[in-house]
């Protein structure tokens, strides 16, 4: 650009860094719509592993809900219809082991396991006092013990329970679907006699995948399980009171009281929500390489605005301009460092794609750089500083607790390096060197 004819710089002569920041930066604000799309495809492929994850699960058993053993007992209030009284067990052990395994579906990968879980305890029949009903409104000889199950098809055995010395085989449905929907029942032998009401004890072999759980029905339940799995999640509404974590698998130990949960011991009809305290045990997938690229891609907008502010930093100091173009160019290749992370996450674990695809994009960059500003200086520079970034954002994604305050700490310290590194340019003596150098 030629300067004014009275040998003034002109206004776009003057100015003509920061309109070129103001280039930079409408640019950086349209490489986020990739990021963007980026985003989606991580939905889309989420929505193929879950579809996945369905079709596996339809075969061998989804994720499995185990609640019960509970006492129906049919009621007749009155002259109104029938309904069934609900007793819960005074105490309930569980003991179990998952064996877990991981089947493919394509290049996709499901957690399925077989769980061996032995269920025992006692029925204390004295909890129906605090009902006030009638004893002869009680239909004992009708009683059931009713097993809650989610998804039947992954019953792998002929479920025996042993009741107060008797065997008793279960047959698939409820005579009422009060407290669940789908489970197994069996009538049992009640007698005035029974001090207690019942005691039980039964073996359940069960395949599910991603999820098993269980609700505390016991007044007092305790439930113990150990697996070979080495990447479990305990999220739900109780922790372990004890759990092991570590290369050979897990153990975890619950002991739950009834005053934990919002439902009591006994009652009638369809009053409480059995589910409302449920706990368990899910089988995460090692590295949930999904969620931690969608983690990487919220950072887009700071490694590409970085980049940007480190090349137009050496413009200013350097005298050696890019072209719009150039930085566009830039721009595009750390947007495709996602899609070559999640494309290779998919075949490899998620620490090993990001190294790869960061090697490859830093290694881009740098040759670019280097045959752009004619100088392997610049270009290692470049380098080390994306090799850094990368490492910092690798470092926030995996540290998912401490995600906010190392990235607020990161920024704080980027912003001042930048503040810093800004006071060392006359700014008011770029648009005149630039009018000489074009002279």
């Amino acid at each position: 650009m030629e300067p004014s004819t009275n040998g003034s710089p002109s206004f776009f002569d003057r100015y003509a860094y920061a309109i070129k920041a103001i280039i930079i930066f409408v640019l950086m604000l349209i490489l986020l719509v990739p990021a963007a799309l980026i985003q989606n495809i991580i939905w889309e492929r989420r929505d193929r592993q879950n579809e996945a994850t369905q079709e596996i699960g339809s075969r061998w058993g989804g994720e499995q809900n185990i609640t019960g053993p509970v006492l129906a007992i049919p009621y007749k209030p009155g002259t109104s219809e029938a309904t069934y009284v609900y007793l819960l067990p005074d105490s309930l052990r569980i003991n179990g082991e998952l064996l877990p395994e991981k089947l493919h579906r394509g290049i996709f990968n499901v957690a399925v396991y077989n769980a061996r879980l032995q269920l025992s305890g006692t029925f204390n029949r004295n909890e129906l006092l605090s009902l006030n009903i009638p004893p002869s409104a009680l239909d004992w000889e009708h009683a059931s013990v009713l097993i809650g199950i989610s998804d039947l098809r992954g019953i792998g055995n002929q479920v025996q329970m042993m009741w107060n010395g008797k065997s008793y085989a279960f047959n698939p449905g409820l005579v009422s679907k009060d407290l669940f929907d789908n489970g197994i029942q069996t009538p049992v032998s009640v007698t005035p006699g029974d001090a207690l009401g019942g005691n039980f004890s039964l073996e359940l072999g069960i395949k599910g995948s991603g999820r098993i759980s269980f609700s505390p029905v016991g007044k007092t339940t305790t439930v113990g399980i150990n697996s070979s799995w080495t990447d479990p999640g305990f999220d739900e509404a109780f922790p372990p009171k004890t759990r092991r974590v570590d290369e050979k698998g897990f153990a975890a130990t619950w002991q739950v009281q009834h005053l934990n949960r919002n439902y009591p011991q006994s009652w009638e009809g369809k009053k409480f929500n059995i589910h409302s305290a449920d706990f368990g045990i899910k089988l995460f997938m090692p590295a949930e390489s999904y969620q931690m690229s969608m983690r990487a891609v919220k950072y887009a907008v700071m490694i590409i605005g970085l980049t940007f502010f480190v090349f137009y930093f050496i413009e200013l100091s350097q005298r050696r301009a890019l072209h719009p173009l150039q930085y566009a160019l830039i721009g595009l290749a750390l947007c495709i460092f996602y899609t070559l992370l999640i494309s290779i996450s998919e075949q490899i674990n998620f620490m090993m794609a990001y190294v790869i695809a960061s090697v490859l994009t830093i290694g881009l960059i740098i040759a670019y750089t280097a045959a752009a500003f004619k100088s392997r200086r610049i270009a290692a520079g470049i380098g080390a500083t994306l090799t850094i970034l990368y490492g910092f954002i690798y470092v926030i994604i995996s540290a998912e607790d401490q995600a906010l305050l190392m990235g607020s700490l990161g920024l704080f310290i980027i912003l001042a390096l930048i503040m810093y590194f800004s006071t060392t340019i006359k700014w008011d003596k770029l648009g005149q060197k630039n009018t000489n150098i074009q002279q």
